[in-house]
């Protein structure tokens, strides 16, 4: 079942009180000193829970050289493998080997180990095309396996497609205005395993085919079975509404579902009700649906008003431990060139937040 954000959820956010997260200063501590970093998510069990390895947590990061343009990391990013213990970020350098993975640079996924803590498989995005000239808007869903031995990964299996885009429920052209905001989508995926029957899927950002909207953003799923994994239709839908639903992600929660997204105030469609840059999500109680916006809105918390892009890319623990990453959080508006956007950029965590949940109703704790 598929459930559409709706323009009359969306317009409720400017007619209600506005969860906003807390401001962050303006200069974090940086874990890498050499490199930005941004979206990031932990290795978890099967079921979801974040994996207690080596003593801490492994880590796997966005990463790129720092670059007179901040949104220049986009061309030049890679996943890098980081452990935290007690507190402290030990660099283990990049997860994947140089000139694996089959795309011109790494985007976001998920990740997830056996019961034995000896397997480790990855679920990436490839964006682009390895070896090409220009830089592409391809997006394509990868998963590749190795084994884990304490904080060491080996053995890599080759990088293998898990679904394409069809055309059908989803874009398969992905340039769209070709700049950033305006791209179309098939990335993020994200891990699920339904603890009502244990079928295990991937959520992942996508774009609606067959549109009549430039701004037709979608959450999409595959279902693994017993020959793989094949396309369903999205979950949730925002076509006219919004271009970009990133990184989904459900959290089970007294048994409920919650499938949470980010997206950016610039995103929304002209002419439309307007979101500010924020944590979203709906809520159910079966994967299936129906799905309701939590907070009547969708819109779980938001960049303070006064710093509308201090933080971005969002995700939500199974302890409803909130991460994020630091963006421009100095910064009360678009910064007017690129030397500006350097000098403000985090490129490192944001400190980490805790969500309340109780029905359809959020809260920060």
């Amino acid at each position: 079942m598929t459930t559409p954000w709706t323009a009359a959820a969306v317009a409720g956010i400017g007619k209600a009180r506005r969860p906003e997260a807390p401001a962050i200063p303006p200069r974090l501590p940086r874990i890498l000193p050499d490199f930005d970093v941004w979206d990031y998510w932990p290795v978890c069990e099967r079921n979801g829970r974040v994996a207690a390895i080596a003593g801490g947590r492994l880590w796997m990061l966005l990463a790129a050289p720092i670059l007179p343009d901040p949104d220049s990391r986009h061309a030049a990013a890679r996943i890098r493998l980081m452990h935290v213990a007690n507190g402290r970020w030990q660099d283990l350098d990049w997860l994947l080997p140089d000139d694996f993975a089959p795309g011109s640079r790494e985007w976001a996924g998920s990740a997830v180990v056996d019961a034995a803590h000896r397997r480790l498989t990855l679920y990436f995005t490839a964006a682009g095309r390895r070896g090409e000239t220009a830089i592409g808007f391809d997006q394509r869903l990868f998963k590749a396996e190795a084994k884990l031995d304490g904080l060491v990964l080996t053995g890599w299996s080759l990088p293998r497609e898990i679904v394409a885009a069809d055309g059908i429920d989803y874009a398969a052209d992905m340039a769209g205005g070709g700049t950033i905001g305006t791209i179309k989508a098939f990335r993020d995926p994200g891990w699920f395993r339904d603890p009502a029957d244990g079928a295990d899927y991937i959520l992942f950002t996508a774009s609606l085919a067959r549109s009549a909207s430039a701004w037709n953003g979608a959450i999409g799923v595959a279902r693994r079975g017993a020959d793989g994994w094949t396309l369903a239709p999205p979950l949730i839908t925002a076509d006219g509404i919004n271009n970009e639903l990133e990184r989904p992600h459900i959290v089970v929660h007294a048994g409920r579902y919650y499938c949470f997204w980010s997206t950016q105030a610039r995103v929304f469609a002209a002419g439309g009700p307007q979101g500010p840059t924020g944590l979203y999500a709906m809520v159910a109680d079966r994967f299936a649906g129906p799905w309701q916006p939590v907070n009547g809105t969708g819109l779980v918390l938001a960049n303070p008003a006064s710093r509308p892009l201090q933080a971005y890319s969002w995700l939500v623990l199974d302890d409803l431990s909130v991460l994020s990453f630091a963006d421009l959080p100095g910064l009360g508006q678009t910064p007017a060139d690129v030397a500006t956007a350097r000098r403000h950029f985090g490129g490192t965590p944001a400190p980490v937040l805790q969500l309340r949940l109780d029905g359809d109703r959020s809260s920060l704790a």
